[in-house]
């Protein structure tokens, strides 16, 4: 193809198309509307524009006009926020011009804006969708049905979805035989080719379980629900399109396509989409013609620019990961028109799918598909229902072939649809916006969009060099946490039962003490062994006596003048260094703690990252803490603030997050000038081990780190009472936690300091379900924070304290969410749960399930595999604020779920414990979500979302009340607590002078 004459013929189509167009709106901003005028103030206001989407999102739960009513005041009658005049006196009124007045205004709402929704939607009922379906036959429209669903959280769910598609298909064949073919080249075919009926499924609807680290389980599972609905389609001859959604799914819809076209090779209409803003999409699509053409299967490509943007942009962001979209908006249309060239120069295995409403991209298919002689049946164009009808109607004149892509279900699972096409119609960059509200020139319009790249890309380097600031400080770069892992990468997939198989050669070692940088051994020692398969002995843990603490407190006692007068950004650099051996080893480091306390591999993952994050937190956090600080501007005057480390610190560390929290408070410890003599549980020695080797490795000074397991009644309280601890760092039970504070309040012979104790002790943690909460989120999270690492967080959900109106559909959610979880060893990533950590914590928490059993009523029990020290799953309901299940740590997989009647009440219940260490709400109440703030009293609330896994330096970590005493971990003030603060003041005045700096208050 020529590229100069392919563009002016690009540009020609598309003028030509503006031409038959011009003077016509979409609907969506038709100002003679209601929908028009709020869209258009929408555009104009970004505050009401977040508001109205946000109400839009949260519409379908208000049932009663009660609520309808405030919610409309919580959204909009914020006397700063500005509202159109169609809007302004409803929401002002509501509730305040008298009861009656305000439900007749708020139904006049929810009317107006389910008729916005239902612009999108072609129905909520299957004879709703018929109707439109033919009106939009009759005006020579093909179409594809899609269901309305976001989420399934169950398996009961996943199955009503598959139902509900195979109901669908049923009713289109009974439809079928009245719907003449379009064109008129065959009455039984579309345009002589294609089949008359069309759905579109999304994957993930069709499995709850589905998730990139189960890859080959996911794919196995969504094909099997799909293989009914896919043979009742071959059967009836209907055309089947895998619709693709978040980028976490895309390699395993990929997957799910190749091997259903693969083992239905006689049936060809089976189709995949495929979203140019993904920056993988041009690899994507040369695998696929690859393979298209070695395996002579012939495909269909919807080719679409995609909807989640704004989604894995803040997914990306908050997690580390590279962006997997494009940023600049060219760069997608450039993509869009790239890729289809591809697919319309192998249209002999490829049929393409434009799925578009920008002029200039579909004027590029047009043009190219004519310069490359493609036939007809090659290609086609798809609109989305309800947007850009003057472009549908426009581009059936010229194109022939045009389907719509048609929504249709409940209105609830719609808002969340409704949301993404307001967001894509109201963006800057929306195409239809540029082109009926803001009107911008035909040329610019139908600028080449790799010619528009250019110059936006000069524009944002621009921007950049602006935005970065010259800095001539030296030091470490900014503190950011450690990307989660991200299974959608296959080497990350890969790497953990590389791991596992690796340190499987490994097991059953002797791990000695160490001591001054010396290995020793002792004669006692304990097995710690996989909680999933007891028998298999992970490793023999040497047993460290009150001698062997002895030794190790004068080799601290040697190391610590040295250590002490080491500088804090040398102290820092060891803590650099570890961070860097840790992230090296990041896999083997998850590996050990997936065999020795049973974590998933995500957990085990996100443990090592949590570790990593605190030396490099920490280490930063000791640079600004290390240097002294000037108080006072008064000439003649030198105040001086500074820092110094406290002694020797008794490290204490749990097994549940075995890395992690023993990093955390070792390094704070030692960066602070501290030297540190560490005990880990016994269940987790070898992964405590393997931090040992990590600061050796790492060039720590002999005496600074001194690892020393043992038995908690043999050197515990020894090691707490011993004169020459100055700090105990300890996180565990409250038990434990209060007798340590006890015990080292009390002053023994030849102490010179007074003891600092930093306790974590654990809490007892809710999650308030309001009325007007997002289930899809709510109970996702609520099963993720109650049941993840079998409940075995200080921070896991033991209460979800539900509010009335919505109770019932919670616990019925709920319930088939937590049956829908599969159980069993951590090493399959198909497992969500796996086994506790012991036999103790076995024993205990089925204690517990029995006293659940008397004092409410138990909702599902899980069954368990019999090897390893696995409990039920369990969940009760009719629990009190009076009951143990109430009040009591379990430390387990059991959740209890409470009945709040107002949103008051449920704070209330959340207080009611003598625990304050993590809570959260699911509202989306404004209100509601202020006073959260105000009166919801833990350490760490949580607003729409879960509950546990905070990170270093943005979620800094610790409670109150029985819950710990000590400053928050990962936050700003927890490396003051392993130091004492000393203030020297000079007076620089000799004879009547002093020295005048520019930092004085001087004349």
């Amino acid at each position: 193809m020529d590229r100069l004459d392919l563009e002016s013929r690009i540009i020609d189509r598309g003028k030509e198309f503006f031409a038959t167009i011009r003077g016509e709106s979409p609907s969506i901003f038709d100002k003679g509307w209601w929908t028009g005028k709020v869209m258009d103030w929408s555009m104009r206001n970004e505050g009401f524009k977040v508001q109205l989407f946000r109400f839009v999102d949260v519409l379908p739960y208000l049932t009663t006009g009660d609520s309808l009513s405030r919610h409309i005041q919580e959204y909009f009658a914020d006397q700063d926020l500005e509202i159109p005049s169609v809007f302004k006196w409803g929401a002002k009124t509501a509730g305040l011009g008298g009861r009656l007045t305000g439900r007749m205004i708020a139904g006049t709402l929810r009317s107006n804006i389910e008729t916005m929704a239902r612009q999108f939607i072609i129905g909520q009922t299957t004879k709703d969708a018929l109707k439109t379906l033919s009106k939009l036959r009759k005006s020579n429209f093909a179409f594809t049905v899609d269901i309305l669903g976001e989420a399934t959280v169950s398996e009961n769910e996943a199955e009503h979805y598959q139902e509900s598609y195979l109901e669908l298909l049923d009713e289109l064949d009974k439809e079928k035989s009245d719907w003449k073919g379009l064109g008129d080249e065959n009455p039984d075919l579309d345009w002589g080719y294609a089949p008359k009926i069309y759905v579109s499924v999304k994957p993930s609807t069709l499995y709850s379980q589905a998730e990139p680290a189960d890859f080959e389980g996911s794919i196995k599972a969504i094909s099997g629900r799909f293989e009914p609905i896919l043979t009742k389609a071959r059967k009836m001859g209907a055309f089947v399109r895998i619709d693709m959604e978040q980028y976490k799914f895309k390699d395993i819809t990929l997957e799910v396509f190749r091997r259903l076209r693969e083992k239905y090779r006689d049936y060809p209409h089976l189709g995949i989409v495929l979203q140019s803003y993904l920056r993988d999409t041009d690899r994507d699509l040369d695998g696929l013609l690859e393979w298209a053409r070695k395996e002579a299967l012939p495909c269909s490509i919807r080719l679409v620019k995609g909807a989640y943007w704004d989604y894995e942009t803040v997914v990306a962001k908050q997690n580390g990961w590279q962006l997997p979209v494009y940023t600049i908006k060219a760069e997608t249309d450039a993509a869009f028109e790239r890729q289809a060239q591809r697919i319309l120069e192998n249209h002999d295995v490829c049929h393409l799918a434009c799925g578009s409403h920008n002029i200039r991209s579909i004027a590029a298919v047009m043009e190219m598909a004519r310069a490359l002689k493609v036939p007809d049946d090659r290609y086609e164009f798809q609109v989305l229902f309800g947007m850009a009808e003057p472009i549908r109607t426009g581009l059936l004149k010229v194109a022939k072939r045009v389907r719509v892509y048609c929504p249709f279900g409940d209105l609830l699972p719609g808002m969340a649809y409704l949301v993404r096409r307001l967001l894509e119609n109201t963006a800057n960059e929306s195409f239809l916006r540029q082109s009926f509200v803001e009107n911008l020139e035909v040329d610019k319009l139908l600028e080449n969009p790799v010619e528009t790249l250019s110059r936006e890309r000069e524009k944002a380097e621009i921007i950049l060099k602006e935005k970065i600031p010259v800095s001539e400080a030296e030091g470490p770069d900014p503190f950011a946490n450690e990307p989660v892992v991200d299974f959608t990468r296959p080497e990350m997939r890969a790497a953990f039962p590389e791991a596992v198989a690796q340190i499987r050669t490994m097991l059953g070692r002797i791990y000695p003490l160490i001591i001054g940088g010396q290995q020793i051994k002792t004669e006692h020692t304990i097995s710690s062994v996989n909680p999933a398969n007891p028998s298999e002995i992970v490793g023999q843990i040497c047993q460290a006596s009150t001698t062997e603490i002895d030794l190790a407190i004068e080799a601290a006692k040697e190391a610590f003048p040295a250590w002490r007068d080491t500088s804090p950004p040398d102290r820092a650099k060891y803590l650099f260094r570890a961070a860097d051996l840790a992230r090296q080893r990041i896999f083997t480091l998850a590996a050990w703690q997936v065999l020795e306390v049973g974590k998933q591999w995500d957990q085990a993952h996100a443990d090592v990252g949590e570790a990593i994050d605190f030396l490099e937190y920490y280490g930063r956090e000791m640079i600004r803490l290390g240097s002294e600080k000037r108080l006072g501007r008064s000439p003649g005057e030198l105040n001086h603030y500074l820092y110094q480390p406290k002694g020797l610190a008794g490290v204490i560390a749990p097994w549940n997050f075995p890395l992690a929290i023993s990093c955390g408070m070792s390094s704070a410890a030692m960066v602070a000038g501290n030297c540190v003599i560490y005990k880990p549980s016994n269940l987790s020695a070898v992964v405590g081990y393997t931090l040992a080797e990590i600061f050796s490795e790492a060039g720590i000074p002999k005496g600074v780190f001194n690892y020393t397991p043992g038995r908690g009644n043999v050197m515990g309280d020894y090691l707490v009472d011993h004169p020459d601890i100055s700090i105990i760092a300890f996180t565990g039970s409250m038990e434990v936690g209060l007798r340590i504070v006890e015990r080292a309040a009390k002053v023994r012979p030849l102490q010179t300091n007074v003891k600092r104790v930093i306790a974590e002790m654990g809490g007892k943690n809710a999650i308030i379900v309001d009325d007007d909460a997002d289930l899809d989120e709510a109970v996702v999270h609520v099963v993720h924070a109650a049941f993840g690492f079998q409940g075995q967080k200080c921070s896991a959900c033991s209460r979800a304290i539900v509010l009335e109106p919505i109770y019932e559909k919670f616990i019925r959610r709920l319930v088939e969410a937590a049956g829908s979880l599969r159980i069993g060893p951590p090493e399959d990533p198909a497992n969500f749960m796996g086994p506790v950590v012991d036999g103790t914590a076995q024993e205990r928490i089925m204690d517990y399930i029995e006293i659940g059993k008397r004092e409410g009523n138990l909702l599902i029990s899980r069954e368990v595999p019999e090897d390893g020290y696995y409990v039920p799953l369990t969940v009760f309901d009719g629990i009190r604020p009076d009951h143990r299940l109430a009040q009591e740590e379990i430390f387990g997989p059991v959740l209890s779920i409470m009945k709040a009647k107002t949103f008051d009440e449920a704070i209330e219940l959340a207080n009611s414990t003598s625990f304050a260490l993590t809570g959260g709400v699911f509202s989306r109440s404004p209100r509601n979500l202020r006073k959260a703030r105000e009166s919801f009293r833990v350490g760490n609330l949580y607003l729409n979302r879960g509950i546990t896994g905070a990170l270093v330096g943005r979620q800094p970590f610790g409670g109150f009340k029985m819950s710990g005493v000590g400053s928050k971990a990962g936050g700003p003030d927890y490396l003051i607590q392993f130091m004492d603060p000393r203030s020297v003041t000079e007076n620089t005045m000799r004879r009547g002078f002093a020295p005048v700096g520019e930092e004085d208050d001087w004349i």
